[in-house]
């Protein structure tokens, strides 16, 4: 064994994955799901990841955003250390909209977000010109890792 390189252990996650809009459930399977976020995740984390129909994403971007229309992806963190905590709420219309207006396939396009919601939920921000790109470029790290093209290139 000595000397031998071995893969670092799976960071311990619990994860809850509802699906109030059940129109992707097949593209979703929880394995997968899991293995997207393991591989953002720097702690162990309690992650409830829920995919929503336009209503509920457009009522909690309204609610807790201010805004008039359903996004993407909508990251709840309640704690970054020693577990992270948080909710990761995607709106299935609105990814599906966009995986096919980006010609991306619908797996790639939910991988790519939830990397991109599980970072926020570790504090990671792209508020700013110099944050967005070192977030993008950690996304993009984390999914080439998965197999998964750069979504970032034009």
């Amino acid at each position: 064994w000595h000397g031998m390189s071995r893969a670092p252990p799976a960071l311990a996650l619990s994860l809850s994955l509802q699906f109030a809009d059940a129109c992707h459930r097949s593209e979703l399977p929880r394995h997968r799901v899991a293995r997207w976020v393991r591989a953002a995740l720097r702690r162990p984390g309690r992650i409830t990841v829920r995919i929503v129909g336009a209503e509920e994403g457009l009522a909690l971007n309204h609610g807790y955003r201010g805004q008039d229309h359903a996004t993407n992806v909508l990251t709840f963190d309640y704690e970054h250390a020693p577990v992270v905590v948080a909710d990761l709420v995607l709106c299935a219309p609105v990814v599906e909209a966009e995986a096919v207006a980006m010609g991306l396939s619908l797996q790639a396009h939910y991988a790519h977000l939830l990397v991109h919601g599980t970072l926020h939920a570790q504090g990671h921000d792209h508020i700013d010109d110099e944050d967005a790109t070192a977030m993008q470029a950690h996304e993009t790290r984390i999914l080439q890792g998965l197999g998964v093209a750069d979504p970032y290139r034009a």
